[in-house]
């Protein structure tokens, strides 16, 4: 069998059989899901979210076998909201990532993303920007500068999103719409104003929902009832 060799990192794992683990790994050349037999020796502690890796893939199939895994550069030490958030970009690349299709710029994001939250610093931009990026990738992202008709985003206009088509311009309250001086700031990446970051938090979970199947987010669950206060 044809051995391959891809810069790596494991974005899931669990118990298979008897000593082996089960694998979802992001690579250059997209996800894989793979098998890594003897995982309770010294390859299955590098099988952890969060660190780079080399890895070395054997087989055709959809299921492949880890050949090889090896440690390719410092662990991205992870804790608390930053820990949670990782979490989620992970469940969004399982969920949303076709099988074995390459996307390597995605993959730089993603190593980057994890090197500036490993540094704590302020989440709400650094997920919007990957959120945002995942759907621009795999080919559902929209302009956020203009409109569906072509038009430019009026500063005190009222918009809607339609999923996988953009931004349609309305005249009448409903739920569920946006400000286009939030849009307009979020076009420039500004997240100074604490309105535009909750606009696109919203926005992007609008944009997402019709690509998840209606399942709840787990990581999006665990991180909610992180920050409710204990109770008696």
């Amino acid at each position: 069998m044809q051995a391959s060799v891809y810069p790596a990192y494991v974005l899931h794992s669990r118990a298979y059989r008897e000593s082996s683990a089960l694998l979802d790994i992001l690579t250059p050349q997209g996800r894989f899901r793979a098998v890594l037999r003897g995982a309770r020796g010294k390859a299955g502690t590098l099988a952890r979210p969060f660190v780079p890796l080399d890895a070395e893939f054997r087989g055709r199939g959809e299921l492949k076998n880890v050949a090889r895994l090896e440690a390719a550069g410092i662990p991205n030490l992870l804790s608390g909201a930053a820990l949670f958030s990782g979490l989620y970009l992970n469940e969004l690349l399982i969920r949303l990532l076709p099988a074995e299709d390459p996307l390597p710029s995605l993959f730089e994001h993603y190593a980057l993303t994890l090197q500036a939250l490993a540094a704590n610093p302020p989440l709400e931009p650094l997920l919007r920007a990957f959120e945002w990026r995942l759907l621009d990738e795999l080919g559902y992202g929209f302009a956020l500068d203009s409109d569906l008709a072509g038009q430019p985003i009026a500063a005190n206009g009222l918009y809607r999103l339609q999923p996988d088509a953009g931004l349609e311009a309305v005249v009448q309250l409903q739920p569920g719409l946006f400000c286009g001086a939030d849009l307009l700031a979020m076009a420039e990446a500004d997240w100074s104003s604490p309105a535009v970051l909750a606009a696109a938090k919203r926005l992007m979970r609008q944009a997402l929902a019709p690509h998840l199947g209606g399942r709840p987010l787990v990581s999006r669950e665990l991180f909610m009832n992180l920050k409710e206060p204990v109770r008696d």
